[in-house]
């Protein structure tokens, strides 16, 4: 199983190297990590959703619901994970 450690790592990793205006598909990540089994990569879904709150919550990252910031504490369905300076207020 994936390390909560290489989460972070790959997810800071990849919103160094993000484009201005890009952000992360968790999914994306998941598979990344675990590879292409949907069965291993799904379970890493939880965890990364965590990572991404607990960065969003530090300031390193935001969460985004359709394009647009969403509280790191309230949000529900599909979203991305974005620099902090992606934020639309």
């Amino acid at each position: 199983m994936t390390s909560a450690a290489e989460i972070e790592a790959q997810m800071r990793q990849r919103l160094l190297g993000l484009d201005e205006g890009r952000s992360i598909d968790p999914t994306e990540l998941a598979r990344a990590l675990a590879g292409p089994d949907e069965k291993v990569w799904r379970r890493l879904m939880g965890p990364i959703r965590g990572t991404a709150i607990r960065l969003a919550l530090a300031g390193d990252a935001t969460i985004l619901r359709k394009g647009k910031q969403a509280d790191p504490n309230d949000f529900k369905g599909v979203y991305r994970i974005g620099r902090p300076s992606e934020a639309v207020e």
